[in-house]
């Protein structure tokens, strides 16, 4: 349970902010169909993070102990860091490019996919992968934030951006993310 809630609270956080949240907020305006979507968001995070968390328990299998110990604080403390900077949207290679041929749901699942890529929850979900070993909590759990996370910005949209400034929240989010990544380097992975 520890591992689902963890995962849960990681990417929820580091989500917020990051450019997957623009592509909802994108994709809904673009749509105006929000269950499609969401469902493609749920569709693309389980396969991009079940791929994310079994490279994280490979890594945890050969490095082990101190080592990973480590790795994993300064990979919090990264993504800390990375929160920090604001995700933009490649205006010359958006979702939108081929987007209504495909439907709501496909240009979801692939763009989502592809944003995902190396985006900080995906590597947060390797670190929480390594430092659990339960590929399926993490998984479960990172896909959870994922759709905390994005859910209400698909629903709320634009509304949502002018309430609270996003300098604010990546700011508190970079800060729990880099609290983590310290703790675990003083204390060590049993204290996470």
């Amino acid at each position: 349970m520890e591992a689902f809630l963890v995962s849960t609270g990681v990417v929820a956080i580091a989500e917020i902010g990051d450019k997957t949240q623009l592509l909802a907020i994108l994709l809904a305006s673009r749509f105006r169909k929000p269950w499609p979507i969401v469902a493609g968001i749920f569709a693309a995070t389980v396969a991009n993070h079940l791929l994310a968390a079994s490279v994280g328990t490979l890594i945890a299998d050969f490095l082990g102990g101190e080592g990973l110990r480590w790795i994993l604080g300064a990979g919090f403390v990264a993504m800390g860091l990375w929160a920090l900077v604001p995700d933009k949207m490649d205006d010359d290679a958006g979702p939108g490019a081929g987007a209504g041929r495909m439907g709501a749901f496909m240009a979801t699942l692939v763009a989502f996919f592809l944003v995902e890529m190396g985006d900080k929850t995906q590597v947060a979900t390797v670190a929480l992968a390594a430092r659990f070993g339960d590929l399926v909590a993490v998984t479960m759990g990172t896909t959870f934030g994922m759709m905390l996370a994005n859910v209400p910005a698909v629903f709320l949209g634009e509304a949502v951006t002018r309430v609270v400034p996003l300098a604010y929240v990546r700011a508190a989010a970079a800060a729990i993310l880099i609290a983590v990544g310290a703790f675990t380097l003083i204390f060590g992975l049993q204290a996470v």
